[in-house]
């Protein structure tokens, strides 16, 4: 019985690790586009620290939240880097 369970647990671990690597290949192809988040629609934690999860933008466009976007689409949605928000942030 001990077998068994130590290969179901092996097969599932590998099988995640699938999932997660499919995954990070995923968001390879996206970028963090900061000041084009509508309020709540946001994708993760903010640059100032005021919030930490998803769709907690209280503001259209604010610098310091950000929108993952397909790579090199940033610029013509009108966004900014990390480094320029951060810029931005410290005027």
């Amino acid at each position: 019985m001990s077998t068994h369970k130590t290969l179901s647990t092996a097969l599932a671990a590998a099988l995640a690790l699938g999932l997660v690597q499919q995954a990070q290949a995923a968001d390879s192809a996206k970028e963090k586009c900061y000041g084009i988040a509508k309020a709540g629609q946001n994708d993760c934690a903010n640059l100032n620290g005021t919030h930490s999860c998803a769709g907690q933008a209280t503001t259209n466009n604010a610098p310091e939240e950000w929108r993952y976007v397909p790579k090199g689409s940033c610029k013509a949605d009108g966004g900014m880097t990390t480094e320029e928000a951060r810029a931005k942030l410290k005027k």
